[in-house]
């Protein structure tokens, strides 16, 4: 099983800037992927970017450019650099591990950690 616990949502105002933190515990090997999802209120809950333990990265048209994904092997960590915040980016934000790659395999889940940017 695998344990993740995620760090760093809060409250900012539009243009601003927050750094998410997530740490993975358990039985993990060979090829994963670490990702950030999101929820917002009344929405689905929709991927922001993920990157996998080669280091390939995938990001939403809508933080590409804004957001950076990375990640820590060493540590099973994964941060997500936002900036320039927009209300619509106001979710909460869950970390996310695959054990497969960005086709598929078996999903592990945080609590989520809540961003809110006002206008």
């Amino acid at each position: 099983q695998v344990q993740l616990a995620e760090s760093g949502g809060g409250l900012v105002q539009a243009g601003g800037s927050l750094r998410l933190s997530c740490a993975a515990s358990g039985s993990i090997f060979g090829a994963n992927i670490m990702a950030w999802y999101r929820q917002a209120p009344g929405k689905q809950r929709e991927l922001v970017a993920g990157v996998s333990s080669g280091g390939d990265t995938r990001y939403s048209d809508s933080v590409k450019g804004r957001f950076t994904i990375s990640r820590d092997n060493a540590k099973t960590s994964v941060y997500l650099q936002m900036n320039s915040l927009k209300p619509e980016d106001t979710a909460v934000y869950y970390c996310n591990l695959r054990q497969g790659n960005f086709v598929g395999g078996i999903d592990y889940w945080g609590k989520g950690t809540l961003v809110t940017v006002s206008s």
